[in-house]
């Protein structure tokens, strides 16, 4: 079973690179770069490397509140999936997802999808990193919602703020950054954890955009 899976995730690459390379020659919309939605293994603080499902992604823990962050499941409702919960974050927190041997052109028309629950006025936040070592964070965000809902973000109407990866606060805006070549995405609500009443939830997430065929071009 394991050795198909293997296999599975193998083509899937495969294809997805030869999609995107297709895709981006020809001018078509960019194809899924990568999704992640946790493995469904028991909760645990903080979130890492083990929780993650996709073996081509790594996953990077910033801010005050890095060491709270929850990969968190309940067994009621039956259905609850599981997901990454910041209610316990002692200080202001990110999340963010690097493929292994690629970047990502998030220009044009990249978009990010995912599936949040936000509490207590909290508001999702797209974070990024340039190759240049550049952060960004999106003035847009994904609202307060009373269940799991389905958000989708078009890059080309984004508008971006600096952000200090220290204490993860937002700094001055920044202008049309070139978003060519892509190395972390993410994602933080720029506050600390409420418990259950100001928090945080992310289920997955997917990214659609060019591939960069290596990270030294």
């Amino acid at each position: 079973m394991r050795l198909l899976s293997s296999i599975v995730f193998i083509a899937a690459g495969l294809i997805l690179f030869l999609e995107t390379g297709i895709a981006q020659e020809s001018g078509y919309r960019p194809g899924l770069f990568f999704r992640e939605d946790w493995k469904e293994i028991p909760a645990e603080i903080p979130l890492n490397q083990n929780h993650v499902n996709n073996p081509s992604l790594i996953v990077g823990l910033y801010g005050p509140g890095k060491d709270s962050i929850k990969k968190s499941h309940h067994d009621t409702p039956v259905d609850d999936p599981f997901y990454i919960w910041s209610g316990l974050c002692t200080g202001n927190w990110a999340v963010t997802l690097k493929h292994k041997d690629h970047l990502v052109d998030l220009s044009r028309y990249a978009r990010v999808k995912w599936r949040s629950k936000q509490f207590g006025f909290r508001e999702l936040h797209l974070l990024i990193k340039l190759d240049d070592g550049t952060w960004l964070v999106s003035k847009e965000a994904d609202a307060a919602s009373s269940d799991w809902r389905i958000s989708e973000f078009n890059l080309a109407d984004m508008h971006w703020y600096g952000i200090d990866m220290n204490t993860i606060t937002e700094q001055k805006p920044v202008l049309n950054p070139d978003l060519s070549k892509v190395e972390e995405i993410g994602f933080t609500d720029l506050m600390t954890g409420g418990q259950s009443i100001a928090c945080s939830r992310l289920d997955w997430i997917e990214v659609y955009g060019y591939l960069v065929r290596d990270k030294s071009n």
